[in-house]
């Protein structure tokens, strides 16, 4: 007997251990990773190249000029360390995936599609700072990675056969917390932009360390650590 695809969309496990060849190629999970890897080096790439040494004006002085790039720095800062933070959760998630069926191909093209919108985004912040408008925007492509995150992990979870460590009951809910936290602030972020942009554009900032505070909480408490030990 070989492994074949299961109703539920994953994959049954081969009597003698053994996959199919048929099934390596179908549902090789390689090509998946390489093609999101290769997305979020574009997307870094972009956000970078949003940043350009402004030209002088009449008797501006290159001070002056660097002032007026100094919120899309700060933009450039959130950005990169956000799309940094889910490019590691991203991989820490498909270290585990064994084989990658359909519905994860699409789910996974699902998470690329509002993540690739991230440099709009901060594009949006960096030229109007100050518009409630411009960080609510960045804020609903945030709240929109991470819902399809959230997802994705999710359908992973509950299609055993295509992980090489199915995970415990406790890892699963550990998981799922850790990956929906950022939603959390958010949603604070969104809810403070009309009165106050710069706190608001602090709480986006601060959410990569936040999260990592909160991994690193999970994995060292005696009562989670067992269970958070594969969280990123």
């Amino acid at each position: 007997m070989t492994d074949r695809p299961d109703v539920a969309g994953g994959v049954t496990a081969a009597a003698d251990g053994g996959p199919d060849d048929k099934v390596r190629r179908q549902f090789a999970v390689d090509r998946l990773v390489a093609f999101s890897d290769g997305v979020f080096a574009i997307i870094i790439t972009i956000l970078v190249l949003d940043i350009r040494v402004p030209d002088l004006g009449s008797g501006q002085s290159l001070r002056d000029s660097l002032d007026e790039v100094w919120p899309t720095l700060v933009s450039w800062v959130i950005s990169f360390l956000l799309v940094g933070m889910y490019w590691v959760g991203h991989r820490s998630t498909f270290a585990n995936v064994r084989y990658a069926d359909i519905p994860t191909v699409w789910l996974n093209l699902l998470f690329l599609l509002p993540i690739s919108l991230v440099p709009y985004a901060a594009s949006a912040i960096g030229g109007y700072p100050d518009d409630p408008l411009a960080l609510h925007l960045y804020g609903l492509v945030l709240v929109a990675v991470t819902c399809v995150r959230v997802i994705l992990l999710a359908y992973l979870q509950r299609h055993p056969a295509l992980l090489w460590h199915p995970p415990g009951r406790e890892t699963r809910r550990l998981g799922q917390l850790a990956a929906a936290f950022p939603l959390l602030v958010y949603g604070v972020a969104m809810a403070v932009a009309d009165a106050s942009p710069a706190l608001s554009r602090f709480l986006f900032f601060v959410v990569p360390g936040l999260y990592l505070l909160l991994v690193v909480l999970l994995r060292t408490d005696r009562r989670t650590r067992a269970a958070a030990e594969d969280i990123s």
